[in-house]
């Protein structure tokens, strides 16, 4: 029997926090969904609190509830002038507060994690085949996605999936991308996350039946 169900992909974007009152990596999400991809993917996508406990609480259910083939994170950064692909999240050293003027205790994402989780997905080969399109928009590689909330929830889900994640840092609006720009950027990119795990994944596969 021919199996119909549809791949599904989540994404998310956080809300406004400091002087981010119209959060840049919110917006971009919700133009990537205008945009989707295509009638066979089933696109969730979810607005996350910039808030340490939040995270704790949304990751694990959207892990749960829509048991997606891989998760996206989307953060906006001040400091940014590229749309940037981020390789690894880190366990330690969150001390910033948060919306809730919280931060963990022990300065940790998860007590007894590994200090650092690499995504699976290989993001040097994700950059060079955005780039090599001409999309018009910029598009790098980072190890540091800044020990915020931005690297714990990466890390959160990273733990929770065994590497099937991805997080990519976004500028302010207009600095120097438009809503519109953004939306297509990550089009593209998660285009070619997708690509890139179809094809890992087929050779993991033959490779089990020789």
């Amino acid at each position: 029997m021919e199996n119909n169900k549809k791949t599904t992909v989540v994404v998310t974007g956080f809300g406004p926090f400091g002087e981010h009152t119209v959060n840049a990596s919110w917006v971009a999400v919700q133009e990537f969904e205008k945009l989707g991809l295509g009638d066979d993917i089933e696109l969730r996508t979810k607005q996350v609190p910039v808030e340490y406990q939040q995270v704790q609480k949304i990751v694990p259910a959207l892990w749960k509830q829509h048991n997606p083939q891989f998760m996206i994170h989307v953060g906006v950064s001040g400091m940014a002038q590229t749309v940037t692909l981020e390789k690894c999240g880190h366990n330690k050293g969150y001390s910033g507060l948060d919306n809730c003027s919280f931060c963990p205790g022990t300065h940790c994402c998860v007590d007894g994690g590994p200090e650092c989780i690499d995504s699976v997905i290989d993001m040097d080969a994700v950059c060079k085949r955005v780039r090599a399109s001409e999309l018009g928009v910029d598009v790098s590689v980072s190890k540091d996605a800044g020990r915020y909330l931005c690297d714990f929830i990466y890390y959160t889900s990273l733990y929770l999936s065994h590497g099937r994640s991805a997080f990519i840092h976004v500028p302010p609006l207009g600095e120097p991308y438009t809503a519109a720009e953004l939306g297509r950027a990550l089009q593209a990119i998660i285009r070619e996350i997708m690509d890139l795990l179809e094809h890992s994944e087929e050779k993991i596969t033959c490779q089990h039946q020789h």
